[in-house]
């Protein structure tokens, strides 16, 4: 089940050729031109509210990032409902819950190579705590951050939504920027001005947002 999850998600790796994953692309370029006007050594991806694809945007853009010869760790920071393990179908018994209880973790940390794209490695949610928030926001997750950014290039981190819960807007306080991804014909407007709102309020860098369930134009796909 989770090998075929992982193939009908990251189609980065199945389809690279297609005008979606040509759409990653672009958007690891709009990244690296925002990194002209401030570092980008970390960035939070969230949405506005549950199931509008943030993982899945995530995942893609970590592997298009680690083609263009980056070195990128992805990490599962979303410790309520983590979909990394699920998409590139590996275990989760290890992962970013395994270094807070054991610090000396903080400088071999559990990563998992992903075989098929050179220089992209995961950290895992690991188990998972009741204390998500608290986790998050603690002195050791801001070890933990600047350990992984001696590692990689970049280090991505796929955050709970933010109206939900306040783990993405305590991730963006700690991070160099968002990424706030949002779904055509689900994600509400007023939902999307509040998750803006809550960001800011931590002083948060909102790079931009990531449209997706977009209808492919026919007339451009045909270009790719």
């Amino acid at each position: 089940m989770a090998q075929t999850t992982a193939k009908a998600n990251l189609i980065t790796l199945t389809d690279p050729r297609s005008p979606v994953s040509e759409a990653y692309r672009r958007l690891r370029t709009n990244l690296e031109f925002a990194s002209l006007t401030g570092k980008i050594e970390s960035l939070v991806v969230t949405s506005p509210g549950p199931d509008e694809g943030k993982s899945v945007t995530l995942a893609n853009l970590a592997v298009v990032m680690a083609q263009a010869g980056k070195r990128v760790i992805l990490v599962d920071a979303d410790l309520r409902r983590p979909a990394q393990h699920l998409i590139f179908g590996v275990s989760n018994e290890q992962g970013l819950t395994s270094l807070m209880i054991d610090p000396s973790l903080v400088q071999t940390p559990p990563l998992v190579a992903v075989t098929e794209v050179e220089g992209l490695w995961l950290l895992l949610s690991g188990p998972l705590p009741p204390n998500p928030a608290e986790l998050l926001a603690s002195p050791q997750m801001d070890q933990i951050i600047e350990a992984l950014k001696e590692r990689a290039d970049i280090v991505l981190f796929d955050a709970p939504p933010v109206i939900a819960v306040t783990d993405a807007a305590i991730l963006a306080a700690k991070t160099d920027g968002v990424l706030l991804v949002l779904q055509a014909g689900k994600t509400k407007r007023e939902h999307a001005a509040r998750a803006r709102e809550l960001l800011e309020q931590v002083n948060a860098r909102i790079i931009g947002s990531a449209l997706t369930n977009v209808d492919i134009d026919v007339d451009l796909g045909g270009y790719y």
